[in-house]
């Protein structure tokens, strides 16, 4: 009976039967490989709901400001990406990255909040 082959680098195996890696270098390689897109992917989304986080948080000194849509613009806001959304008993929606949020007032302008209780 020969020993089963490592699935990332083909050697043979020694030791249990059930094992599937010759080493932690070839596991820790092999699902690297498998999950690359779907890491780039989540990569990409949570560096732009970092950087409108902290546009919202360099805006927000204060804990809460009233600021034109044109300046969250300039400094490269992102509106598709928020991780929740807030409704309040009046119907308002507030968007949030995170701990720091908005609510949109007009098509100009937007109040940005920050969620202490988180």
């Amino acid at each position: 009976m020969t020993n089963p082959k490592c699935l990332e680098c083909g050697e043979e195996i020694y030791g249990r039967i059930d094992k599937k890696f010759c080493n932690d270098q070839c596991r820790n390689a092999y699902h690297n490989r498998l999950n690359r897109d779907e890491t780039a992917f989540m990569r990409n989304i949570n560096s732009i709901l970092r950087r409108n986080r902290n546009i919202l948080r360099d805006l927000t000194p204060e804990g809460k400001a009233k600021v034109k849509k044109q300046v969250l613009e300039q400094h490269g806001f992102n509106f598709k990406y928020f991780t929740h959304v807030y409704r309040t008993k009046e119907n308002r929606v507030y968007y949030f990255c995170y701990e720091h949020g908005y609510l949109p007032l007009t098509e100009d302008y937007f109040t940005l909040v920050v969620n202490k209780e988180i």
